[in-house]
């Protein structure tokens, strides 16, 4: 049996080398943009697809290949990918996409409101809680991650240029999106979180580590501040999450 002592997660190593890095399974190639979105909407990615925006790269994972797109902003290419759901997979990818040599990053997803407010709200993190895993062999063990100032400011920036509405404040990030009860509701709202999601806390810290700057959009497709979940509202909103997208883009290529 392993001695007693603080739990594993909280045992964090400084050290910069890992026995297995990105490096170890990505070749640097030359289609790598210096800027990139990474996109949680599947809808744009598919729509990405569809309308024939070049593959650059791939990222690839034991449950399938996740495809880099080319996608240009006022003349550059900017690449964007879907990270995928989590924080372990969405920081492996987003590990491995500066290793193609991506520096400058926004990401765009969805997230599930605590706050009292219409389904699409638009929210921007200016803390994450760590109630993650990933981010703790990130960062020393803390209560919050933040996003990098210069990526924050570029996308409050373009939100107030094209004046779309918008809240700034907390994201809670967790792993048990079926484990987030009614007391942890409360108490992620008392600490000013607006929002619930799976990954930002864990984007934040790993930008810290790698020396690379990124921020956040949400939008809620959900309601959890209220005594019942409201289930998924966006459903049928693509041109809404498409509008999104291209402001993180707009914003990722003022970086």
């Amino acid at each position: 049996m392993p001695e007693d002592g603080d739990a594993p997660i909280l045992e964090f190593d400084p050290d910069p080398n890992a026995v297995f890095e990105p490096h170890h399974v990505v070749v640097p190639g030359r289609n790598a943009p210096t800027r990139a979105v990474l996109c949680f909407f599947s809808q744009v990615i598919a729509r990405l697809h569809d309308e024939g925006a070049p593959v650059l790269f791939e990222l690839p994972a034991a449950h399938g290949i996740h495809p880099v797109f080319g996608f240009d902003v006022d003349g550059e290419q900017v690449a964007v990918f879907q990270p995928g759901v989590g924080a372990g997979l969405a920081g492996g990818f987003f590990e491995e996409s500066i290793a193609h040599g991506c520096r400058r990053f926004m990401a765009v997803g969805t997230a599930g409101g605590l706050a009292p407010r219409a389904i699409g709200h638009v929210i921007v993190p200016t803390f994450a809680i760590r109630d993650e895993g990933t981010s703790y062999h990130y960062q020393p063990p803390s209560r919050s991650t933040e996003p990098t100032p210069d990526a924050l400011e570029a996308l409050l920036a373009t939100l107030k240029r094209h004046d779309v509405p918008f809240e700034t404040g907390g994201t809670w990030t967790t792993d048990g999106f079926y484990r987030e009860t009614r007391a942890k509701v409360e108490r992620r709202i008392a600490e000013g979180c607006l929002a619930v999601e799976m990954e930002a806390s864990a984007l934040f810290a790993i930008a810290e580590f790698r020396g690379v700057p990124i921020a956040q959009l949400l939008t809620t497709s959900d309601d959890l501040s209220g005594d019942e979940w409201s289930g998924m509202k966006l459903e049928d909103r693509d041109d809404f999450r498409w509008s999104l997208f291209l402001l993180a883009a707009e914003a990722v290529r003022a970086l």
